[in-house]
């Protein structure tokens, strides 16, 4: 089957450049050896619906105690400073691989639902899904540098 040479096209009689298929004006095929229906429109079949998965940074960090053990909530503005524990007023300082105060697990929100989510670190650099909307979540330990 050889291509379209290029030409006028011999429905409506208009220049049409080579290695056409169809006259651009009238949609005549230029090549004798092409019929209309040996193109098949093939059925369409809706792609999978792909999951929305949005990113998540610790808000805050679960950490316990050294005196009293008693599990103490903290905001991550907090890390590396001296605080005293609310329930007996013990000094330490806090970072997350510190010996006297280990952090449990921190907190976030879903991006999608907005519920508080408690999560151990291992999950940290893994895609989870919310326990409240079933939303997949990105657990990122800190937001990217921007480029």
């Amino acid at each position: 089957m050889p291509a379209w040479p290029g030409g006028p096209c011999p429905q409506c009689g208009e220049d049409m450049p080579a290695n056409l298929v169809h006259c651009q004006t009238c949609r005549e095929l230029l090549n004798n050896d092409l019929e209309h229906d040996t193109v098949e429109i093939p059925a369409f079949h809706p792609l999978k619906e792909l999951a929305v998965c949005s990113d998540a940074y610790p808000v805050g960090y679960f950490f316990q105690c050294p005196d009293c053990r008693k599990e103490l909530r903290v905001h991550k503005k907090y890390l590396g400073k001296q605080v005293s524990c609310k329930f007996c007023q013990a000094p330490f300082s806090l970072k997350i691989d510190a010996s006297k105060a280990v952090s449990q697990g921190f907190y976030t929100q879903c991006p999608h639902c907005r519920k508080e989510l408690r999560i151990a670190h291992k999950y940290l650099g893994t895609v989870a899904a919310c326990k409240f909307c079933q939303g997949h979540i990105q657990l990122l330990e800190k937001p990217a540098d921007p480029v």
